[in-house]
């Protein structure tokens, strides 16, 4: 059993991550962290955690870990990563895991000098759905895949929420941003050359509230518009010459919609309805991190694949300053 702590009592680890951790079958928790020991203590107990810590160097300086799971601010993610491959603790981040892609370099030095895996958590990776969109594709399903279409938008108008707050890493594309191009990624194989985008910021926050994208991966093309001030929606189409396949909710199916995907023909005469009642991805994440930890032949996010799905995010912020293509 891969023994994790939990650096801070953020509500992403609370509602979704801890209890997947605590529902897998070979990881366990072991530890939970906070600059606020009451805060630890009480979320350790309600979990039924043995440890609690006062400080994260507490808890990295433990010998009751083996890894750690870190769903802090978007700001601090690579300097407590460093901090726990340091420890000799592997390393499940949030995404995403850095700022911008020239960040990562220093999380590969780490992994590398200590050993350890680091990853960032994308935990739609994992997804039944997703490895089924994947493997439609490899078949040849749709026939040849011309261009693919995405939305992920929500409302969130809270000035004291971190998605909100530039100095925290707040902002459209860092947090929803990073879904369509890391699913178009990860079932294509394929990297973005070029792109184009607008991107709006709100006034109060200065943080980018909505961003319409157009990204050129040479085969193909990916269209997507990710915003925090609009109406909930979350769909991604893979239209091809023989047929399109449309997935329901695929990002957070929980909270969207059910988790399936419909494969179309290329007359609409038929449909096939492909649905998975118990995806828990968050679960089977931390399972496959814990296999790929313990030396196992796992496939997981790299640091590798991580620099590439930000090199897109900090070409799309780029894109946005002017008319044109920008490279990635």
């Amino acid at each position: 059993m891969l023994r994790f702590g939990i650096l801070s009592t953020a509500k992403i680890g609370r509602e979704l991550v801890v209890p997947a951790i605590q529902d897998a079958e070979n990881c366990v928790i072991t530890a939970i962290a906070s600059r606020d020991l009451a805060k630890a203590r009480a979320m350790a107990d309600r979990f039924s955690v043995p440890h609690a810590f006062g400080s994260y160097e507490d808890m990295l300086a433990s010998d009751t870990i083996d890894a750690v799971y870190i769903p802090l601010p978007t700001s601090q993610h690579v300097e407590w990563s460093i901090k726990a491959a340091d420890a000799g603790k592997h390393v499940l981040c949030e995404k995403p895991i850095a700022l911008n892609a020239g960040e990562i370099a220093a999380l590969i030095e780490a992994r590398d000098r200590n050993k350890v895996l680091i990853s960032e958590a994308y935990m739609v990776t994992y997804s039944p759905v997703w490895r089924k969109v994947r493997a439609l594709l490899a078949e040849g399903a749709i026939g040849k895949l011309r261009h693919v279409q995405g939305a992920f938008t929500y409302y969130n108008r809270d000035p004291g929420n971190m998605r909100n707050v530039p100095a925290l890493g707040g902002g459209g594309l860092p947090d929803i941003g990073v879904y369509p191009t890391i699913t178009t990624r990860f079932v294509t194989g394929k990297e973005a050359l070029r792109v184009q985008a607008t991107t709006d910021r709100d006034p109060e926050f200065g943080t980018d509230i909505y961003s319409s994208v157009r990204a050129d991966f040479g085969d193909f093309e990916l269209s997507f518009y990710v915003s925090t001030q609009l109406a909930q929606r979350q769909v991604m189409v893979f239209h091809g010459d023989k047929g399109f396949i449309e997935v329901k909710s695929p990002f957070n199916a929980d909270r969207y919609g059910a988790e399936e995907l419909e494969l179309t023909n290329q007359s609409h005469s038929e449909s096939q309805l492909f649905r998975f009642q118990d995806a828990r991805q968050y679960k089977r994440e931390a399972e496959a991190f814990t296999r790929a930890a313990l030396g196992e032949n796992e496939e997981i996010v790299t640091l590798e694949s991580s620099v590439n799905n930000q090199k897109l995010i900090d070409a799309i912020y780029r894109a946005s300053e002017k008319d044109g293509w920008e490279a990635v």
